[in-house]
């Protein structure tokens, strides 16, 4: 069934245009009269300020519009709020967008929304795992990150595209695999990770903000400050999430590249490792650099629902498939590999530089960053203010991912009740400011323990929506029916999709190696977890998909 058609028959095609538009006010969209606009504007208020007449959508609607009269006493916020709307403030959560509705060509919003998201200083501790924490020299480092990430960003680039093609974010996209109930446990997985990483990012924008005033700026204030503004930039939802990251990777790249021009002449002194490096070392960074870019495929496809599948291209040869595909890669390679590089060069400095040492273990990857600056004096505080907004952009993707996800996990309300989305990512901060305190107190244990453990579900979860939509849907997003994305009779069970999963931790176990766990296997190898998982959910979900099949008639 076409993923074009709307399922509300008892409402006109245009109906939802208008609802549409007025959500996303999309690029050339126009006006539809003062009175639509008041109408829909009322609405909204409605689901803000007047739970009683909230709406949600029934089975199978795409999108609801609920309208009626509009109480005289806050009559006043309505242009208040309509302004927010004109600015592009998104309200549409998690309903699949129709045809009608994906109207944007700008298919590089796809390629600075990671980019910018990575250009922070987050792949950089990271980076300095490889050196610091598995003793690798800078050049077998550099090697192995280049290569795991040269394969690890195809997964989550090619599942972009189903945004796209379907209009649908990529845990709705996950029903039709897992089903309507067994998702919540790989939704729950994937709010965690997007969480752990925004733990990171706020650390470490923490850090640096410290670092520029230790005195009188602590880890914590910072950590604050950098969650604080990048809520506002995901409360605005999808286009102000664009229109940041379309622009502010700018100031982040020239911050980077003056840090790295003052601080450079030290990142020759590296510690060389007593021995070549084995094959143990090579797998665990391998798996840790794995897990860093599959976990993408849990949210890449929330980014790109509102671009047109067949809008005018200026190579008629090179589809809008190819493009998001490139553009999703790219966005993802370009930034984190030469960070992830910079990070290792500067893990294997840092016990040859004693300022840097010091700075390390004060106040993490801000303290380094602090000393490199040191020769510029007064400005090189200022780009260290810089450096540590960095990792806004990231935040605020990874905020609008969460708040998606905990609106897929509510349980089904009554007819007249909606949970608006900013209350979600209220939630996600709230929640969110004190673990990254926390956390901070042991920040390198709790980054190896997170970036290593968080692979494993991730490749699981990518091989079985890979395999589900080239195997068994042969690559026809029509297929993925709106006219059932939350009717669970109607989605597969996801015994399947889940059955698959969790049988190859038989395998996955034995073959990890972490500080906390070793397996057997991995005693002898090394990490090997993430591939396996890859591979046994992939070659198990196969047979059980078919099966799957077989018994219910069809998808």
């Amino acid at each position: 069934m076409s993923t074009n058609i709307s399922t509300q028959d008892d409402e006109p095609k245009s109906q939802h245009g208008i609802v549409f538009q007025d959500i996303e006010c999309t690029a050339g969209g126009e006006g539809h009269g003062k009175h639509n606009d008041q109408v829909e504007t009322t609405t909204r208020l409605r689901s803000l300020f007047w739970p009683n007449s909230l709406s949600t959508s029934k089975e199978g609607v795409v999108y609801d519009n609920h309208s009626k009269e509009n109480p005289k006493w806050y009559q006043k916020l309505i242009d208040a709020y309509q302004k927010l709307i004109d600015a592009g403030v998104e309200e549409n959560g998690i309903q699949p967008v129709p045809i009608e509705g994906r109207t944007s060509t700008q298919y590089n919003q796809l390629f600075t929304v990671f980019f910018t998201g990575l250009l922070c200083l987050l792949p950089v501790p990271t980076g300095m795992l490889a050196t610091l924490e598995f003793g690798l020299s800078l050049r077998d480092a550099s090697l192995i990150i280049l290569f795991f990430a040269l394969l690890t960003c195809l997964p989550p680039a090619f599942m972009g595209i189903g945004g796209m093609e379907t209009g649908m974010r990529q845990f709705v996209q996950a029903r039709y695999s897992f089903g309507l109930y067994l998702v919540i446990i790989p939704l729950l997985l994937n709010a965690a990770t997007i969480t752990g990483f925004t733990l990171m990012s706020a650390i470490a924008g923490g850090q640096t903000l410290a670092a520029v005033n230790p005195s009188h700026v602590s880890v914590n204030v910072g950590i604050v400050i950098t969650c604080l503004v990048a809520f506002g930039v995901s409360l605005l939802g999808f286009h102000f999430v664009h229109f940041w990251n379309r622009w502010t990777w700018i100031p982040n790249l020239i911050a980077l590249v003056i840090t790295v021009g003052c601080g450079g002449r030290y990142l020759h002194l590296q510690s060389e490792p007593a021995a070549p490096a084995t094959a143990s070392q090579v797998l665990n960074l391998g798996s840790l650099i794995a897990g860093y870019f599959l976990t993408f495929g849990g949210m890449v496809g929330d980014y790109s629902i509102y671009h047109n599948p067949r809008g005018a291209l200026r190579f008629k040869s090179f589809s809008a498939r190819a493009r998001i595909f490139t553009y999703l890669y790219l966005g993802l390679f370009l930034p984190s590999v030469p960070l992830f590089i910079l990070g290792a060069a500067i893990g294997g400095a840092v016990p040859q530089v004693p300022a840097w040492q010091a700075a390390y273990a004060s106040t993490g990857i801000g303290g380094v960053m602090m000393e490199m600056l040191a020769p510029a004096g007064g400005f090189g505080k200022f780009v260290m203010v810089v450096l540590a907004l960095s990792v806004i952009g990231n935040i605020a993707i990874s905020m609008y991912t969460i708040s998606l996800n905990l609106e897929m996990l509510l349980p089904p309300l009554p007819p007249k009740v909606r949970v608006h989305r900013f209350v979600f990512i209220l939630v996600t901060m709230a929640v969110m400011i004190p673990l990254a305190v926390r956390t901070a107190k042991e920040w390198q244990t709790s980054l190896i323990n997170f970036l290593s453990v968080i692979g494993y579900w991730s490749a699981c979860f990518d091989a079985v929506l890979i395999l589900e939509l080239v195997v068994f849907r042969k690559m026809d997003y029509a297929s993925v029916d709106h006219a059932i994305w939350n009717v669970g009779r109607k989605l597969p069970p996801g015994v399947a999709a889940l059955g698959a999963s969790i049988l190859s931790w038989a395998l996955v176990v034995p073959g990890m190696a972490q500080s906390w766990y070793v397996g057997p296997i991995g005693k002898r190898t090394g990490d090997i977890g993430v591939e396996v998982a890859f591979v046994v959910t992939g070659l198990l979900y196969l047979p059980l998909r078919w099966l799957e099949i077989k018994i219910r008639g069809g998808f």
